[in-house]
């Protein structure tokens, strides 16, 4: 005797599409670490930015003489050129067609956040450039070095930074920080406090006075390592050109017609105070066990 299963009749059955999702990834910390500026129409291809030289100043007692002392203003050109950042996509009109609405509802948004992390990409490339970098190949992440850097920044002899700085890292890096924090877990119970709240939501918020971003963006390396960086928010600008254009162009000549769509932004990432605002992390990024 035979049975009839859904197996028996697997030919006639309709696949049907029940939901569908972007494959996540992320688009970046940059908007909220570095110091954004806009390049205005009419005003060439790069951004300029002018810096004046310290002072001296002197006591001078009663019969003294300064004429000959005077102090000599010096400038700084800094500058920043934007690069013109673009992607295209067709799409018959076959796959509006035949296509689930579930699954073109969710295609929207890919162009734009392939641009997102392509800006994001370009940010974290300042890092390999940092004149300093603590840490080293294999190390593991500590905040004793997040305190070294944030106060190297803020008292740097040269060049004192001022306002916001940031941690950026890896999250396999940031997972050693957590390790640190909570090390005494499992021999004693949990204190209240920076321990427990760590352990339940893991490493959030600030060390040695910087904010604390996770950014699964960072390469990792063969070996493996991943540079991350501790800077303070204006030694990072990101210059924007024009405001991100999108442009649809009709293609009836492809596939039995076809959309495509442009979008272009323009922007690129300079280093301000260079050697005194940026500090280099270099850690080991071992995938934790």
């Amino acid at each position: 005797m035979a049975n009839t299963t859904t197996g028996s009749l697997a030919d006639s059955q309709q696949l049907i599409i029940d939901s569908s999702r972007v494959v996540r990834e992320y688009v970046g910390v940059f908007t909220k670490t570095c110091d954004v500026q806009t390049l205005e129409p009419g005003t060439g291809l790069t951004w300029e930015e002018i810096s004046l030289s310290q002072l001296n100043s002197q006591t001078v007692s009663e019969t003294d003489d300064i004429t000959d002392n005077a102090q000599e203003i010096t400038d700084a050109l800094f500058s920043v050129t934007p690069v013109i950042r673009g992607i295209t996509v067709i799409v018959t009109d076959r796959v509006y067609q035949r296509m689930p609405k579930s699954v073109i509802a969710k295609m929207g948004p890919l162009a734009q956040n392939a641009m997102q992390r392509g800006k994001d990409e370009a940010y974290l490339a300042v890092f390999a450039g940092a004149t300093n970098t603590l840490g080293g190949t294999g190390t593991s992440g500590a905040t004793g070095t997040i305190r070294s850097a944030a106060r190297r920044i803020t008292s740097n002899v040269t060049e004192g930074a001022l306002g916001k700085i940031c941690t950026v890292h890896h999250g396999f890096v940031i997972k050693d920080y957590e390790d640190e924090i909570i090390a005494g877990v499992g021999t004693y119970p949990i204190p209240a406090g920076l321990t427990q709240e760590v352990f339940r939501n893991g490493f959030r918020g600030t060390c040695a006075g910087t904010e604390v971003y996770e950014d699964g963006n960072i390469a990792i390396n063969a070996t493996p390592d991943a540079r991350g960086a501790v800077h303070a928010k204006e030694a990072i600008v990101m210059v924007q050109g024009h405001a991100i254009r999108t442009k649809t162009e009709r293609r009836e000549g492809l596939g039995g017609g076809a959309e495509q769509l442009f979008i272009y932004d323009e922007e690129a990432f300079g280093e301000r105070s260079a050697g005194n605002w940026m500090y280099g992390l270099l850690n080991d990024a071992t995938a934790p066990s």
